[in-house]
């Protein structure tokens, strides 16, 4: 197992997962602190990385496309104190870190994970019931449909059509924007038969963000949305299918594998670095071992 413990946050890895924890700094964002603590299978992983800087260094994960709602939801768009998959390293533990990002590669390289996107969330997306209050209206979701609530702010447009409710059936599709200087952010939603091209600050679909301390709490909305559409690799599919009558017949099944296979070695190969590293294995004894595995590979 590794663990490295700062004041950003604390990130242990045991073989399987990461687990991320925001730490109590008064320099983690709040959408970090919000979002709480994030389990990362390895298999959503696309790799690791550690940059030394003159006062701290950065840990970032990379997630393979498609892994977390939330990162599809934003875009791309968390800045720095706001994304989980970033931890600020102090100089005296660089070493640990470097010891932490080997672990995950090692890991990475004997379960062979691959780095390409997936076609299934392997993340959860926030948890609900949640409700956020930010720019000019509230939104909340509860699993089965989003309400749009407008504060006193809001442009007449949305105050005079009240308040909208959102089934989750009708939404195709959601985003969250982040404001830039002069533009803007919003979380907008697409609604199945009635898109929108209006500016989100008349859009009735859309809360418009002015940059405030709150904004990026939309983003747990929106990603807890997102979790439960269609995986954008599912609709992908459908749409190179084509109509339903042209779309090829379902392959069958896979046959069930072998006891021996592939996985179960790679398992082994692993257990056996552990017992390597814990000094029950000598170097000549765990060398003979992982070439016999190697060649029933």
């Amino acid at each position: 197992m590794a663990e490295i413990i700062q004041k950003d946050g604390t990130w242990v890895f045991d073989g399987d997962a990461l687990r991320l924890t925001p730490g109590r700094d008064k320099n983690v964002g709040l959408l970090r602190r919000e979002l709480g603590e994030l389990l990362v299978p390895l298999a959503a992983l696309a790799g690791i990385s550690f940059e030394q800087g003159k006062k701290s260094g950065r840990l970032r994960l990379r997630l393979r496309d498609g892994a977390d709602p939330l990162l599809h939801a934003a875009g791309g768009r968390l800045t720095e104190p706001h994304d989980p998959y970033q931890l600020l390293v102090e100089p005296d533990r660089y070493g640990v870190a470097e010891y932490f990002v080997d672990e995950v590669r090692n890991a990475l390289l004997l379960d062979q994970v691959p780095s390409g996107p997936v076609d299934a969330y392997l993340l959860p997306g926030p948890s609900v019931p949640l409700s956020v209050s930010a720019g000019d209206g509230v939104a909340s979701f509860d699993g089965e449909r989003v309400r749009l609530e407008w504060k006193w702010q809001a442009e007449d447009a949305k105050s005079a059509a009240g308040p909208r409710t959102l089934p989750l059936a009708d939404i195709v599709a959601v985003e969250w924007q982040p404001t830039v200087g002069l533009e803007n952010g919003h979380l907008r939603f697409t609604v199945r038969a009635a898109p929108s091209k209006v500016p989100p600050k008349y859009d009735p679909n859309a809360v418009e963000l002015w940059g405030f301390k709150r904004d990026p709490l939309m983003a747990l909305v929106a990603a807890a949305v997102q979790a439960r559409l269609p995986h954008p690799a599912a609709r992908a599919a459908l749409e190179d299918a084509g109509p339903a009558e042209e779309a090829p017949a379902p392959l069958p099944p896979p046959a069930p594998a072998a006891e021996d296979d592939h996985d179960a070695l790679l398992r082994r190969l692993r257990e056996l670095g552990e017992l390597h590293r814990s000094g029950v294995l000598t170097d000549e004894e765990f060398t003979l071992a992982k070439q016999a595995i190697l060649k029933r590979m």
